[in-house]
């Protein structure tokens, strides 16, 4: 049963100094106006009642659009005024939101503690100062550190927000940011696979094919080791992908390019760990492939994630171990995936 609700509040960063090649603020702010506090209020007051009586353990007030500290302070305070009464009332638990590396220091620190804001998610993106520098960052590594630092140092909940695929990235380049995120120990992660907007740069630059996107293939890959390495060190990896939105329509419109948006990403993702799972079990259960019967036995909630994306371990393992007969069986008992030798 789902124990945790967000209350999103998109603050649209508007006149950011900085112009990321994968960014189109332009786009994003003519598609949205102005967000008052009073609308972060009426916002919070229609999803409440939705909340409410269902056994949440936790409903957090969410303030994205990616800049939240770099927003004049004032707003910033209006904003956190409004999220505070309803936290001192008992009526949520949380104040999150998101910001990037450079707009943290000790005095927007000292406003968020006063206004009792929980959790911080930096947009560090990358580790690899090169990717920074082609995806116009504006800031570097150091930077991130230092950032990181003082917000562990105030007690806010951390979090880091990566992206794969950006210029001059490579599945080396991934697998050190998230050595270096291990390394900072965040509470929480995001793993955003790189998608081509248009009207950016990074799409200017892949039109001039001085950019090249991740295939598929590699795209998972390279997002499923960074998922396991993150949730071996106990980092809780909180989204895997953009979810569709008025900018990004499932993928269906012509503002993603170069076929790097998938909307089930994240069930890839899973149907991918789920067959690893299942193969490390089945290899110590029949190591010479056959003949046997197999039992793959798992919650019925997370029997798509076996059967994968499309039906795709199922054909796999049909496929790959002709010799062996397997049987799906949805167990309400089963504590993840168990493999089991008629």
């Amino acid at each position: 049963m789902k124990k945790h609700a967000i209350i999103p509040i998109f603050i649209a960063h508007r006149g950011c100094p900085h112009k990321c090649v994968f960014c189109n603020q332009n786009a994003i702010t003519a598609r949205s106006r102005d967000v008052t506090p009073d609308d972060a209020r009426r916002i919070i007051e229609e999803y409440l009642p939705t909340l409410q009586n269902r056994g949440l353990e936790e409903i957090e007030v969410s303030f994205f659009g990616g800049s939240f500290t770099g927003i004049p302070i004032e707003q910033q305070k209006a904003f956190l005024a409004v999220a505070k009464e309803y936290k001192d009332a008992g009526l949520i638990q949380k104040i999150h939101m998101s910001t990037r590396p450079d707009y943290i220091d000790r005095r927007i620190l000292d406003n968020l503690k006063e206004y009792s804001a929980d959790v911080i998610e930096l947009g560090v993106q990358s580790f690899d100062p090169e990717v920074l520098r082609l995806s116009e960052r504006g800031h570097d590594v150091e930077t991130v550190y230092r950032a990181c630092e003082l917000i562990k140092e105030y007690g806010f909940t951390l979090g880091i927000q990566l992206m794969i695929g950006l210029p001059g990235d490579s599945y080396e380049a991934c697998m050190d940011s998230v050595r270096q995120t291990v390394t900072i120990g965040p509470r929480i992660a995001r793993l955003y696979p790189t998608v081509i907007i248009t009207d950016t740069e990074l799409y200017r630059m892949y039109l001039r094919g001085d950019y090249k996107p991740f295939s598929q293939e590699k795209m998972l890959l390279t997002v499923k080791d960074m998922y396991k390495a993150l949730t071996a060190a106990g980092i809780k990896v909180i989204r895997v992908g953009l979810k569709s939105s008025a900018l990004i329509n499932d993928g269906s419109d012509s503002s993603v390019a170069g076929d790097t948006y998938h909307p089930a990403f994240r069930q890839l993702l899973e149907g991918e760990l789920a067959k690893d799972e299942i193969e490390a079990q089945l290899r110590s259960l029949c190591p010479d492939g056959g003949p046997a019967e197999i039992e793959i036995h798992t919650a019925p909630e997370m029997m798509s994630n076996v059967a994968g994306h499309k039906g795709v371990n199922r054909k796999y393992f049909t496929e790959t171990y002709p010799e062996i007969r397997f049987f799906y069986i949805n167990d309400a008992a089963a504590d993840g995936i168990r493999v089991l030798r008629r």
